[in-house]
């Protein structure tokens, strides 16, 4: 009886294997929207560059007008902690996506209400710039004083070719320092 049983199971696995051999792969087309006809570019993570926080300017903080380093004085903090990518590579081109994890915590001198935080994301070859933009990239911050959040920028752009060689650095910056006037 158990010899009967297991060949019949066998029967039906092999069915089962024989059959999902039979379904048609359209490279994921159909799936993201598209035609079997135009597949979408493939997805390439061998030469999607590494994302990298800067030592430094991981954490942003915003202190009321004229105090600061005053820790009383701290409207929020914000941080960056982990980051990931996903890279499609084209004739000429790759094109980023850039996801950061990061979190805002309202200070002594802060509240409830929206900050905008300035992040900036920038690819280096290691000796020229490929790619750089800053984005004030607005949070709410809940009563609660503390709120996580997302930042995910889909266009970065660099050439073909420069992944490999290319680091991707994700950080806060506040713009150019002024410079001081001289007598």
């Amino acid at each position: 009886m158990f010899g009967k049983i297991s060949s019949r199971l066998l029967v039906v696995s092999l069915l089962a294997v024989v059959a999902g051999c039979n379904k048609t792969d359209t490279g994921g087309a159909i799936d993201a929207g598209g035609s079997a006809a135009a597949p979408t570019p493939a997805v390439v993570q061998g030469a999607c560059p590494q994302v990298y926080l800067l030592e430094g300017t991981a954490v942003h903080r915003s202190y009321a007008k004229g105090a600061k380093d005053d820790p009383t004085q701290i409207i929020y903090q914000a941080s960056l902690a982990d980051t990931t990518r996903q890279c499609v590579q084209n004739e000429t081109q790759l094109i980023m996506t850039i996801v950061v994890q990061g979190r805002v915590v309202a200070g002594p001198a802060g509240g409830a209400g929206t900050v905008n935080l300035p992040i900036r994301i920038a690819a280096t070859d290691s000796q020229n710039t490929l790619y750089s933009e800053l984005t004030q990239y607005p949070v709410d911050v809940p009563a609660s004083g503390a709120a996580q959040f997302i930042f995910t920028k889909t266009d970065v752009v660099i050439p073909g070719g420069a992944g490999t060689f290319a680091k991707v650095y994700v950080g806060f910056d506040e713009g150019p320092v002024k410079g001081k006037k001289t007598k």
